[in-house]
């Protein structure tokens, strides 16, 4: 297994997470999604040889995705979550690993909306974020939902990881 490189940053003033415990979440839900055949075979990282997995998360509100989804994506509204999938969105005759590191992207979580769609759905904080996480490092390894049946595949796999490490809390409500 590649050693597994998480950066993170939170600049949103209103919840002091720990950075390391979602860190090591993080990498556990990668480690997870690798070992299950139909993520590893169908992802971006198929084929390729490295060393090193590396990606990033910042933590912020919803003014900042909102702005972003607004330079980036064109879209006037703030999201809970934003990925930017480097690695899977490049075309693959213009990938590239340097020193042996595949750099996936960037996950952008907006903890005010995880806040409210926590309460939402009825989970804790923590369950949300790790939900939204475990989403993030999907759409980096190159799975969207663009139609139902991706979708639910999408949730499924989350919903495994967190069981995986111990998350039973589910709320149908989102299947």
């Amino acid at each position: 297994m590649a050693k597994i490189n998480i950066f993170s940053e939170n600049i949103y003033n209103d919840w002091d997470i720990d950075e390391k415990f979602f860190i090591e979440k993080a990498s556990k839900i990668l480690k997870f999604y690798l070992e299950q055949p139909e993520i590893s075979k169908g992802c971006c990282l198929a084929g390729y040889k490295y060393k090193v997995i590396s990606f990033d998360i910042l933590y912020c509100d919803s003014v900042k995705t909102h702005s972003i989804n607004k330079e980036y994506r064109n879209k006037d509204y703030p999201a809970d979550i934003i990925t930017f999938a480097i690695f899977a969105d490049t075309e693959e005759t213009e990938r590239f690993i340097f020193d042996g590191e595949i750099n996936l992207g960037e996950i952008v979580l907006a903890l005010d909306k995880v806040k409210e769609e926590a309460v939402k759905q009825g989970v804790t904080d923590e369950y949300e974020l790790l939900f939204l996480i475990a989403h993030g490092i999907l759409h980096l390894l190159g799975f969207d939902h663009q139609t139902e049946e991706d979708y639910n595949f999408v949730v499924d796999k989350q919903i495994q990881a967190l069981k995986a490490m111990g998350y039973d809390k589910i709320q149908n409500t989102r299947v």
